[in-house]
């Protein structure tokens, strides 16, 4: 049977290339539905983005739902300067004919994880974590039913990539972040300490053009213009591909290292808020509360994407 997850994101090329992992691996993997998150730019222009892409891979029958607009407690901190003014410059895709359910997307999680059988659905967390937070406050009944949470964000040993202690998705809503990490729901992170790993260079983006069909050009496309920021930035062969760590773990987890560690979130400090204090040597005795992930097979991790969106149309 495959797993049934929810993906909960802000699309972003990133996000866009792991929604395509999943739709492309449905032997593994069941789309329950797709929530949008404000993050990489504001919800709304993120849930046209999501329908976008699955109207690329031919799935329009998955809906989406919109989430929430601004984090629990701040203004939006938001990327254009990475992302582009549509949070997925690059390819030139239509504008959706699908729309968005009318449902709230926090309200959409709680009526779904109180339907599905207790323990049979993960969350993959793309974006900042406002909608779950929301709903495990909203509705604490559904914590205990949640399968497990597998996220991208926060870093230990590369540190931050918005401020030199927080990683983006954990830095826009830190409180959101807290309530998640303190839930008791089995956690797998994917931080920037394995996504910097998994570089995009040029025969990599070659290898997706190089597939003909439209949803390889186009993901081409997309990370021709996500790397230009990151390559400039850290001086390096290609930019870091995160969100697509987090299906490709649930696909294929022997491509990846971690250890169970306890977790934690700033929300306080100014000098390191929405730093994840990732307690990786054991020093504190505090409860471990996480799966987190160190490093990752670099080859294999896009050996495992060409495959998955050569199947795509």
């Amino acid at each position: 049977m495959p797993r049934k997850i929810i993906i909960d994101t802000d699309p972003g090329q990133d996000d866009a290339v792991a929604i395509l992992l999943a739709l492309g691996s449905p032997r593994e993997i069941d789309v329950l539905g797709i929530v949008a998150v404000a993050g990489n730019v504001q919800v709304h222009q993120n849930a046209t983005n999501a329908l976008k892409i699955l109207e690329l891979a031919g799935r329009p029958d998955i809906p989406v739902y919109v989430g929430c607009e601004r984090p629990m407690r701040h203004k939006l901190f938001t990327a254009e300067y990475i992302h582009g003014k549509t949070g997925l410059d690059g390819p030139d895709l239509a504008e959706p004919t699908i729309v968005p359910r009318d449902q709230h997307g926090v309200d959409y999680l709680i009526e779904t994880l109180r339907r599905e059988p207790t323990g049979t659905v993960t969350i993959c967390a793309l974006g900042p974590l406002t909608n779950l937070g929301m709903a495990f406050v909203k509705a604490p009944d559904i914590v205990p039913r949640i399968q497990e949470i597998v996220l991208m964000g926060g870093g230990l040993f590369e540190g931050g990539n918005v401020t030199p202690a927080a990683e983006f998705n954990i830095y826009v809503d830190p409180e959101a972040a807290d309530v998640v990490f303190h839930s008791g729901v089995p956690i797998t992170v994917v931080p920037l300490d394995v996504s910097h790993m998994m570089l995009t260079t040029q025969p990599r983006i070659e290898r997706f053009r190089s597939l003909g069909n439209k949803t390889g050009v186009a993901t081409a496309e997309m990370l021709d213009f996500f790397d230009r920021f990151d390559k400039a930035k850290y001086g390096w062969d290609g930019g870091p591909l995160h969100d697509p760590c987090v299906i490709a773990y649930l696909l294929k987890p022997g491509l990846f290292k971690g250890r169970h560690v306890n977790v934690a979130i700033e929300t306080q400090s100014d000098l390191t808020r929405g730093m994840t204090v990732v307690d990786y040597w054991g020093v504190t005795g505090r409860v471990k509360n996480t799966n987190y992930l160190r490093s990752g097979d670099s080859d294999g991790f896009y050996d495992l994407l060409v495959e998955r969106l050569s199947t795509l149309p």
